[in-house]
């Protein structure tokens, strides 16, 4: 894959342009400066305290940069709020699992479909005054149904999500997010949790996801083989600085990133893949 800044501008689907984001003497993202072409799955990646969920919080609205912008496909995302982000056609999954534990699996991918609702939350209590509501809602339903088919979670919709294995809520907060009807999706450490095996598995289930929805997906992972293996392009972020951006051929044998996760004195033989050093 060619770097995505040689990229016909048409094709770039989300532009960070010059983002910092500073908590008070602390600067957590210096000039970051991204693009991210339609249909790719892009990597992020760096040793722990390197920024990269602060990048992702930054794109979904959950922090607003001191300086910088963050477009998605010719808009302004910079200072919108979450849900206007995610209504915008951006949806994420999150380091650590946060699914509604006490609803059921059902309900939780149903919960990720109200941000396209057209009706009222309150014109389902009045089904015979507001029919086209009762109608959405049932559609809402059908649909969530379909996606937790999709993702091998149909037996368990009646299921409590905190009822499930760690792998399968993984999946589940993958189905919410996919609900909201993204374009655009941000995976935060996918196979944290997972056996070499499930880490494999899970190569597949991402090509899958982004052919089969028609995605751009934006990955931050742990696994060097899960980003070695799946991403077309690598951004490498060390102390909130991008110190490199290329193929993964390139990361792989990258003197900086090596430095960055195994220090001053490893040899270019052990980059991070052959590493798989614990990143955030």
């Amino acid at each position: 894959m060619k770097n995505p800044e040689g990229k016909a501008a048409q094709n770039i689907v989300l532009k960070i342009k010059d983002v910092t984001l500073r908590f008070g003497g602390l600067v957590a993202v210096g000039d970051l400066s991204m693009n991210v072409p339609e249909g790719s799955i892009t990597g992020l990646i760096g040793p722990n305290g390197a920024g990269k969920t602060t990048v992702f919080n930054v794109i979904t609205g959950f922090y607003k940069p001191t300086k910088g912008s963050v477009d998605f496909m010719g808009k302004p995302l910079t200072g919108l709020p979450p849900h206007k982000v995610c209504e915008a056609g951006l949806s994420r999954t999150f380091q650590n699992i946060r699914l509604f534990h006490n609803e059921t699996v059902l309900e939780n991918v149903m919960i990720g479909s109200y941000v396209r609702q057209k009706g009222r939350w309150w014109q389902n209590l009045l089904p015979f005054v507001f029919p086209a509501a009762l109608r959405e809602e049932r559609e809402i339903r059908a649909g969530s149904l379909e996606l937790l088919a999709h993702l091998g979670l149909a037996e368990q919709a009646d299921a409590v999500s905190s009822s499930l294995p760690y792998g399968a809520q993984r999946r589940l907060e993958i189905a919410r997010a996919l609900a909201t009807r993204p374009k655009f999706l941000l995976l935060d450490e996918p196979a944290a949790g997972m056996n070499p095996q499930e880490s494999v598995e899970l190569l597949n289930f991402i090509r899958k996801l982004r052919d089969d929805f028609d995605l751009t997906i934006l990955l931050i992972e742990h696994d060097m083989k899960v980003v070695m293996g799946v991403c077309e392009y690598i951004w490498v972020l060390d102390r909130g600085l991008l110190i490199a951006e290329g193929s993964p051929e390139t990361i792989r044998t990258n003197p900086q990133v090596i430095e960055a996760y195994l220090g001053k004195d490893a040899p270019v033989g052990d980059g991070p893949v052959g590493a798989s050093p614990p990143v955030q």
